[in-house]
């Protein structure tokens, strides 16, 4: 997939965990896992963008990493949002569904430019 597909793509993820958020309960667990998935969901464009726009490739590996974890973190707190039985699960299939795809493009991306040196 080419960087600007992936910029889009990684903006509109972050644009889908917002409006998730905006629509969760007001209850406490709701609204603290809800800052938590909001800061790790919408981190992944922002942490993708600045990795498109790396120097090098050691600063790309570098900055794909922190994507890799934060969507991997934005995994958890889904699962967490889905197994507290705050969001039903088939509300979620899509969005972690995408979240997966985008790790295992992320790592494929690292893959390839560490394979490259």
């Amino acid at each position: 997939m080419r960087m600007e597909g992936l910029r889009d793509r990684t903006k509109q993820f972050a644009l889908r965990i917002i409006r998730l958020c905006s629509a969760l309960p007001k209850e406490t667990a709701a609204q603290t896992i809800g800052k938590q998935v909001l800061r790790s969901g919408t981190s992944v464009a922002a942490n993708f963008r600045e990795a498109s726009r790396a120097r090098t490739d050691a600063e790309f590996i570098a900055k794909l990493g922190i994507v890799e974890q934060e969507l991997d973190e934005t995994c958890l707190w889904l699962e967490l949002l889905v197994e507290s039985m705050i969001v039903p699960e088939k509300q979620l299939v899509d969005l972690r569904q995408e979240a997966d795809e985008l790790i295992r493009i992320i790592v494929a991306a690292s893959k390839a430019t560490k394979a490259k040196k």
